[in-house]
């Protein structure tokens, strides 16, 4: 069945905050399957609007969804920010709580890089010193191998040596 993109739009505002009524309900009044609605919120998420993953409030949005937010909101000032909180279910402090965890995911990052690079030199000083102690035995090897060659030649030549 095809709907109007007028209703279609007013079931998603229903969905999406504030209201964030889930979707077995929304279906239930509407007369509209549950997968039809999961399919226009599938398709509204793709469209780049901000809602959330899953039926469940703000804890349901994924981490994507709270970036967004994040981005969107960095420029605003305290009633802006207010106003677009209020649009979307949410509280001004959950948006200073995500933002504050993704300028410590980038400080992780570089902590973490940090590290990485670290302990690759390490591994790279350890290689060195394995290929060193390598190629001395097998300068070794060889060397004990020429002696046992020279040996044999030499017991071939002279005979056999009582001491052996």
């Amino acid at each position: 069945m095809k709907y109007s993109a007028e209703r279609k739009e007013a079931i998603l505002k229903k969905m999406m905050p504030p209201h964030n009524k889930p979707l077995s309900q929304l279906a239930e009044e509407e007369g509209i399957s549950e997968a039809t609605l999961y399919n226009w919120r599938t398709s509204a998420r793709r469209q780049g609007r901000l809602a959330p993953a899953s039926d469940r409030t703000v804890p349901g949005w994924s981490a994507k969804d709270k970036f967004a937010a994040v981005v969107e909101t960095v420029a605003l000032n305290e009633a802006e920010l207010g106003a677009y909180c209020r649009e979307r279910g949410l509280y001004p402090e959950q948006i200073k709580a995500w933002r504050s965890a993704c300028e410590s995911a980038t400080e992780w990052e570089q902590s973490s890089a940090q590290q990485v690079s670290q302990v690759e030199r390490q591994h790279r000083q350890r290689i060195k010193a394995l290929e060193g102690e390598l190629a001395r035995k097998d300068k070794a090897l060889a060397e004990t191998a020429a002696l046992l060659v020279l040996r044999k030649k030499a017991q071939a030549i002279w005979g056999e040596a009582e001491d052996a």
